[in-house]
């Protein structure tokens, strides 16, 4: 274990980390099959949301420093209720989404390295074993991957910065213009792959380890503003180089493909190798978060206690659900399907985030306008995405079932607890 303080940079490595972990990997080609020549401005537009975001979570982060991050603002704001658990319920959820966008594009990318018929079995193989593996390592010891995450991180950043340098040479302009939908899907495919910025959040879990806590808004707004740069930078060199119909049959693996017109087959594997390292450890670390964010959920009287031991000084019980929910989700839904419902339950989380910050603005000092228009930004675009996502039935119908999932299981499991005291107090 270190017992360092983190400093801004750290605190900076762990935002992009979380934002780079895999999204960008997964869902490039499902946002240009959704924007088409506008591609750029729709990851402009979701990391737009994100940045106002992290504002409430700054302010938030720096007066309610905790390992609980999001689960402890919501509680702070709203108190413990059947709201909040609910809530708390929907962004563990939303982890579990997480995770199976990783571990499909982790599968997707190893499976693009056999041939193209086989593609569907392999990516099973390969999103089922990862899963197993990892949760097996963080069984036994987080750490081994936790030790070189760091160098992990600058490599995939090095590496994606190389692939925006190399491609902008070769783009064609008119490509931009090809394919651009309307302004209503054009939002909702922005909102589609608005997960791809989620992780830096993460900054927020660490607060209770920095060495000072005034540090907090320069890395939320350093590590969100060097992403937006990013993705906005990959989304232009995709765009320029591949014809869409390229990207759209490559969606699974498109950052690979879109390196092949100016890198050759080197550009496709370095890109794919990259993607593996890259998803690996997002998983890793989504495990390890995860399997602890239902641990503090539990511990908040939010989930069943028995999520709350541990064993071996770890979460167990809450890892094996995480990753057996994981495994489910993986290989069953589509892409498409993951990332709308993963966009969808972290659009609920911070705009009720922004709203938490707005309510208690009086102790973090937060301005009241910037707060209140994460809120109404977040919400506009939850709402603009469910009303384009409506035409995809099952898009809509598994995002439903998850948010009332989410609010049954709280109320449900509240009044067995308060059922089981009060037959307790009678014997």
């Amino acid at each position: 274990m270190h017992s360092e303080k983190i400093g801004l940079w750290s605190a900076v490595s762990i935002g992009i980390g979380g934002m780079v972990g895999g999204g960008i990997f997964a869902v490039l080609g499902l946002a240009v099959q959704l924007s088409g020549g506008a591609t750029p401005f729709a990851f402009f537009l979701a990391g737009a949301v994100a940045l106002i975001t992290s504002y409430s979570y700054a302010k938030l982060s720096v007066k309610y420093p905790s390992q609980g991050g999001t689960v402890e603002f919501l509680n702070r704001a709203f108190g413990d209720g059947i709201f909040t658990g609910s809530l708390n319920v929907l962004l563990w959820i939303s982890y579990i989404v997480m995770l199976s966008l990783y571990s499909y594009a982790f599968g997707s990318y190893a499976a693009s390295f056999f041939p193209h018929q086989f593609h569907v079995f392999y990516r099973h193989i390969f999103t089922t074993l990862i899963i197993i593996v990892l949760t097996i390592l963080n069984l036994m010891s987080a750490g081994v991957v936790g030790e070189v995450e760091e160098y992990i991180v600058a490599f995939k950043v090095a590496i994606l910065m190389f692939f925006v340098v190399a491609g902008l040479w070769s783009i064609k302009l008119n490509r931009f213009y090809q394919h651009v939908p309307p302004a209503p899907e054009l939002i909702a495919g922005g909102m589609v792959i608005f997960l791809a910025y989620e992780g830096f959040e993460l900054i927020a879990n660490t607060a209770m380890d920095i060495e000072d806590l005034n540090i907090l808004p320069k890395a939320y707004y350093i590590a969100v503003g060097f992403v937006v740069f990013l993705y906005v930078a990959v989304a232009i060199v995709t765009v320029g180089n591949l014809p869409f119909q390229q990207i759209i049959n490559a969606r699974d693996y498109a950052l690979a493909a879109a390196a092949k017109p100016f890198l050759g087959e080197a550009g496709f594997t370095l890109i794919a190798i990259a993607a593996l390292l890259s998803t690996g450890s997002a998983i890793n670390a989504t495990l390890y978060g995860s399997a602890r964010v239902s641990y503090i959920i539990a511990k908040y009287g939010e989930l069943p206690k028995f999520l709350e031991r541990k064993v071996w000084s770890k979460p167990v019980e809450g890892l094996l659900l995480t990753s057996a929910l994981t495994l489910v989700m993986a290989n069953t839904l589509r892409l498409s399907n993951i990332s709308t419902l993963g966009s969808a339950g972290f659009l609920i989380i911070f705009a009720m985030v922004n709203i938490a910050n707005l309510k208690l603005r009086k102790t973090t000092g937060a301005n009241p306008l910037i707060s209140g228009a994460g809120s109404v930004m977040c919400f506009l675009a939850l709402l603009i995405l469910l009303a384009v996502t409506v035409r995809c039935l099952t898009d809509m119908i598994v995002f439903l079932v998850i948010v009332c999932s989410s609010f049954a299981f709280e109320l449900i499991y509240r009044s067995v607890k308060k059922l089981g005291k009060k037959n307790n107090k009678n014997m």
